[in-house]
Protein backbone atom coordinates (compact mmCIF):
# COMPACT_ATOMS: atom_id res chain seq x y z
CA UNK A 1 0.00 0.00 0.00
CA UNK A 2 1.28 3.47 -0.90
CA UNK A 3 2.07 5.78 2.00
CA UNK A 4 -0.51 8.57 2.33
CA UNK A 5 1.36 11.86 2.67
CA UNK A 6 -1.61 13.51 4.36
CA UNK A 7 -1.55 10.88 7.11
CA UNK A 8 2.21 11.32 7.42
CA UNK A 9 1.73 15.07 7.80
CA UNK A 10 -0.85 14.46 10.53
CA UNK A 11 1.49 12.01 12.24
CA UNK A 12 4.42 14.46 12.24
CA UNK A 13 2.24 17.16 13.82
CA UNK A 14 1.24 14.82 16.67
CA UNK A 15 4.77 13.46 17.03
CA UNK A 16 6.27 16.92 17.37
CA UNK A 17 3.68 18.16 19.87
CA UNK A 18 3.01 14.81 21.60
CA UNK A 19 -0.55 16.01 22.06
CA UNK A 20 -3.51 15.07 19.86
CA UNK A 21 -5.62 18.08 20.86
CA UNK A 22 -2.96 20.70 20.09
CA UNK A 23 -2.01 18.90 16.87
CA UNK A 24 -5.65 18.93 15.76
CA UNK A 25 -5.86 22.67 16.41
CA UNK A 26 -2.65 23.25 14.45
CA UNK A 27 -3.97 21.18 11.55
CA UNK A 28 -7.45 22.79 11.71
CA UNK A 29 -9.24 19.45 11.95
CA UNK A 30 -11.35 17.80 14.64
CA UNK A 31 -9.47 15.66 17.14
CA UNK A 32 -11.57 12.51 16.46
CA UNK A 33 -10.75 12.84 12.76
CA UNK A 34 -7.04 13.14 13.57
CA UNK A 35 -7.17 10.10 15.86
CA UNK A 36 -8.85 8.03 13.12
CA UNK A 37 -6.23 9.07 10.59
CA UNK A 38 -3.40 8.07 12.93
CA UNK A 39 -5.03 4.70 13.61
CA UNK A 40 -5.44 4.20 9.86
CA UNK A 41 -1.74 5.01 9.33
CA UNK A 42 -0.76 2.52 12.03
CA UNK A 43 -2.92 -0.07 10.24
CA UNK A 44 -1.31 0.79 6.88
CA UNK A 45 2.15 0.32 8.38
CA UNK A 46 1.15 -2.58 10.65
CA UNK A 47 3.04 -0.72 13.38
CA UNK A 48 2.08 1.00 16.62
CA UNK A 49 3.41 4.57 16.41
CA UNK A 50 2.29 6.02 19.75
CA UNK A 51 1.97 4.74 23.28
CA UNK A 52 -1.03 6.34 24.94
CA UNK A 53 -1.62 6.27 28.70
CA UNK A 54 -2.84 8.48 31.52
CA UNK A 55 0.46 10.38 31.50
CA UNK A 56 0.21 11.41 27.87
CA UNK A 57 1.54 10.34 24.48
CA UNK A 58 4.99 8.98 23.67
CA UNK A 59 6.55 7.70 20.46
CA UNK A 60 7.36 4.04 19.99
CA UNK A 61 10.60 2.97 18.30
CA UNK A 62 8.68 2.71 15.04
CA UNK A 63 7.22 6.15 15.64
CA UNK A 64 10.66 7.67 16.16
CA UNK A 65 11.81 6.16 12.88
CA UNK A 66 8.77 7.47 11.01
CA UNK A 67 9.30 10.93 12.48
CA UNK A 68 12.82 11.04 11.03
CA UNK A 69 11.79 9.62 7.66
CA UNK A 70 8.48 11.48 7.55
CA UNK A 71 10.06 14.90 7.92
CA UNK A 72 12.40 14.15 5.02
CA UNK A 73 9.53 12.71 2.96
CA UNK A 74 7.35 15.77 3.48
CA UNK A 75 10.23 18.13 2.70
CA UNK A 76 10.88 16.20 -0.52
CA UNK A 77 7.19 16.35 -1.47
CA UNK A 78 7.09 20.10 -0.81
CA UNK A 79 10.20 20.58 -2.94
CA UNK A 80 8.64 18.57 -5.77
CA UNK A 81 5.53 20.76 -5.64
CA UNK A 82 7.64 23.91 -5.84
CA UNK A 83 9.61 22.58 -8.82
CA UNK A 84 6.45 21.62 -10.70
CA UNK A 85 4.83 25.00 -10.04
CA UNK A 86 8.01 26.80 -11.06
CA UNK A 87 8.20 24.76 -14.26
CA UNK A 88 4.55 25.50 -15.06
CA UNK A 89 5.19 29.23 -14.71
CA UNK A 90 7.93 28.94 -17.28
CA UNK A 91 11.60 29.94 -17.17
CA UNK A 92 11.01 33.63 -16.54
CA UNK A 93 12.22 34.18 -12.97
CA UNK A 94 15.53 33.60 -11.23
CA UNK A 95 15.93 33.88 -7.45
CA UNK A 96 19.49 34.41 -6.21
CA UNK A 97 20.29 33.77 -2.57
CA UNK A 98 23.06 35.47 -0.62
CA UNK A 99 24.54 35.45 2.86
CA UNK A 100 24.91 38.63 4.90
CA UNK A 101 27.74 40.86 3.71
CA UNK A 102 27.94 39.41 0.20
CA UNK A 103 26.99 42.05 -2.38
CA UNK A 104 25.18 40.55 -5.37
CA UNK A 105 23.70 43.76 -6.78
CA UNK A 106 26.15 44.19 -9.65
CA UNK A 107 25.83 40.65 -10.98
CA UNK A 108 22.06 40.51 -10.49
CA UNK A 109 21.55 43.83 -12.30
CA UNK A 110 23.95 42.91 -15.09
CA UNK A 111 22.22 39.57 -15.65
CA UNK A 112 18.80 41.23 -15.60
CA UNK A 113 19.94 43.87 -18.09
CA UNK A 114 21.29 41.18 -20.43
CA UNK A 115 18.05 39.17 -20.12
CA UNK A 116 15.22 41.75 -20.11
CA UNK A 117 12.54 39.06 -20.20
CA UNK A 118 13.77 37.50 -16.97
CA UNK A 119 12.75 38.69 -13.50
CA UNK A 120 15.76 38.41 -11.20
CA UNK A 121 15.29 38.61 -7.44
CA UNK A 122 17.74 38.46 -4.54
CA UNK A 123 16.89 36.78 -1.24
CA UNK A 124 19.03 36.57 1.89
CA UNK A 125 19.70 33.12 3.32
CA UNK A 126 21.10 32.12 6.70
CA UNK A 127 23.67 29.55 7.80
CA UNK A 128 21.03 27.04 8.86
CA UNK A 129 18.88 27.10 5.71
CA UNK A 130 21.32 27.99 2.93
CA UNK A 131 21.49 24.46 1.48
CA UNK A 132 17.84 23.58 2.04
CA UNK A 133 16.53 26.66 0.23
CA UNK A 134 18.50 25.65 -2.87
CA UNK A 135 17.47 22.00 -2.74
CA UNK A 136 13.77 22.72 -2.19
CA UNK A 137 13.65 25.28 -5.00
CA UNK A 138 13.01 28.39 -2.91
CA UNK A 139 16.14 29.95 -4.46
CA UNK A 140 17.67 28.85 -7.74
CA UNK A 141 21.26 29.35 -6.70
CA UNK A 142 23.03 31.19 -3.90
CA UNK A 143 26.23 32.82 -2.70
CA UNK A 144 27.14 30.81 0.39
CA UNK A 145 29.80 30.86 3.07
CA UNK A 146 31.56 27.76 4.31
CA UNK A 147 30.98 25.45 6.08
CA UNK A 148 28.51 23.96 3.58
CA UNK A 149 26.75 20.61 3.43
CA UNK A 150 27.70 19.81 -0.15
CA UNK A 151 25.48 16.78 -0.85
CA UNK A 152 23.35 17.45 -3.93
CA UNK A 153 25.06 20.76 -4.70
CA UNK A 154 27.58 21.98 -7.25
CA UNK A 155 29.95 24.63 -5.90
CA UNK A 156 31.88 27.31 -7.75
CA UNK A 157 34.59 28.83 -5.50
CA UNK A 158 34.57 32.60 -5.87
CA UNK A 159 36.84 34.32 -3.35
CA UNK A 160 38.12 34.35 0.21
CA UNK A 161 38.13 37.39 2.46
CA UNK A 162 39.83 38.23 5.75
CA UNK A 163 37.94 38.00 9.00
CA UNK A 164 37.86 40.52 11.82
CA UNK A 165 36.98 40.27 15.50
CA UNK A 166 33.59 41.68 16.45
CA UNK A 167 33.94 43.12 19.96
CA UNK A 168 31.81 45.18 22.34
CA UNK A 169 32.67 48.87 22.08
CA UNK A 170 34.13 48.87 25.60
CA UNK A 171 36.18 45.68 25.17
CA UNK A 172 39.76 45.66 26.47
CA UNK A 173 41.05 45.18 22.88
CA UNK A 174 38.82 47.77 21.25
CA UNK A 175 40.88 50.36 19.40
CA UNK A 176 43.80 48.03 18.61
CA UNK A 177 45.15 48.30 15.07
CA UNK A 178 45.15 44.54 14.62
CA UNK A 179 45.21 41.30 16.61
CA UNK A 180 46.35 37.69 16.39
CA UNK A 181 44.32 34.73 17.65
CA UNK A 182 46.37 34.35 20.82
CA UNK A 183 45.34 37.89 21.83
CA UNK A 184 41.82 36.48 22.15
CA UNK A 185 42.70 33.52 24.38
CA UNK A 186 40.31 33.23 27.27
CA UNK A 187 37.46 35.00 25.50
CA UNK A 188 33.97 33.50 25.21
CA UNK A 189 33.36 32.70 21.55
CA UNK A 190 29.94 32.99 19.93
CA UNK A 191 29.07 30.86 16.90
CA UNK A 192 25.84 30.56 14.99
CA UNK A 193 25.14 27.04 16.21
CA UNK A 194 25.72 28.07 19.83
CA UNK A 195 22.85 28.81 22.16
CA UNK A 196 22.10 32.46 22.67
CA UNK A 197 19.94 34.05 25.38
CA UNK A 198 17.09 31.79 26.60
CA UNK A 199 18.77 28.80 24.89
CA UNK A 200 17.79 30.05 21.43
CA UNK A 201 20.42 29.34 18.72
CA UNK A 202 22.05 32.42 17.22
CA UNK A 203 20.71 32.50 13.67
CA UNK A 204 21.40 35.87 12.04
CA UNK A 205 24.11 38.51 12.01
CA UNK A 206 21.71 40.86 13.83
CA UNK A 207 21.41 38.34 16.66
CA UNK A 208 25.19 38.14 16.82
CA UNK A 209 25.29 41.93 17.22
CA UNK A 210 22.93 41.74 20.16
CA UNK A 211 24.89 38.94 21.82
CA UNK A 212 28.25 40.71 21.39
CA UNK A 213 26.95 44.12 22.45
CA UNK A 214 25.45 42.60 25.59
CA UNK A 215 28.84 41.18 26.56
CA UNK A 216 27.87 37.53 26.04
CA UNK A 217 31.02 36.91 23.99
CA UNK A 218 32.94 37.80 20.85
CA UNK A 219 33.08 36.37 17.34
CA UNK A 220 34.87 36.56 14.00
CA UNK A 221 33.06 37.88 10.94
CA UNK A 222 34.08 38.46 7.30
CA UNK A 223 35.45 41.91 6.57
CA UNK A 224 32.51 42.54 4.21
CA UNK A 225 30.13 42.24 7.15
CA UNK A 226 32.18 44.78 9.09
CA UNK A 227 32.08 47.14 6.11
CA UNK A 228 28.31 46.92 5.69
CA UNK A 229 27.13 46.77 9.30
CA UNK A 230 28.13 49.30 11.94
CA UNK A 231 26.84 50.08 15.42
CA UNK A 232 28.17 52.48 18.05
CA UNK A 233 28.31 49.69 20.65
CA UNK A 234 30.26 47.30 18.36
CA UNK A 235 33.85 47.57 17.14
CA UNK A 236 35.84 45.52 14.64
CA UNK A 237 39.56 44.71 14.79
CA UNK A 238 41.44 42.76 12.05
CA UNK A 239 42.81 39.36 13.14
CA UNK A 240 45.82 38.82 10.92
CA UNK A 241 46.14 35.05 11.38
CA UNK A 242 42.42 34.18 11.26
CA UNK A 243 41.39 31.61 8.65
CA UNK A 244 39.85 33.44 5.66
CA UNK A 245 36.13 33.24 4.98
CA UNK A 246 35.39 31.33 1.76
CA UNK A 247 32.51 32.32 -0.52
CA UNK A 248 31.10 30.02 -3.20
CA UNK A 249 28.24 30.05 -5.68
CA UNK A 250 26.07 26.94 -5.24
CA UNK A 251 23.21 25.35 -7.16
CA UNK A 252 21.45 21.99 -7.23
CA UNK A 253 23.45 19.47 -9.25
CA UNK A 254 20.39 17.64 -10.58
CA UNK A 255 18.68 20.73 -12.00
CA UNK A 256 18.85 21.44 -15.69
CA UNK A 257 18.15 25.14 -16.05
CA UNK A 258 19.31 27.47 -18.81
CA UNK A 259 18.80 30.41 -16.46
CA UNK A 260 21.08 28.95 -13.81
CA UNK A 261 23.69 28.00 -16.40
CA UNK A 262 23.58 31.50 -17.84
CA UNK A 263 23.94 33.12 -14.44
CA UNK A 264 26.90 30.90 -13.58
CA UNK A 265 28.58 31.87 -16.83
CA UNK A 266 28.01 35.56 -16.10
CA UNK A 267 29.63 35.09 -12.69
CA UNK A 268 32.59 33.26 -14.24
CA UNK A 269 33.01 36.20 -16.57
Amino acid sequence: MDLDLRKVRYFVAVAELLHFGRAAEQLHIAQPVLSRQIRALEKDLDTTLFERDSHGVTLTTGGLQLLDDGRALLASADATRRRVQRSARGPHRLVVGFRAGIVVTHTVRAYGAAHPGIEVRARRVEWDDQERLILDGTVDLAYLRRPIREEGLTLLPLFAEPRVAMLPGDHRLAGKQDLVRTDLDGETWLRYADQGPDDVPIRSIEEKFEAVASGAGITLVPVSVAEQYSRPDITYVPVTDAEPDEVVLAWETARRSALIAGFVESVRG
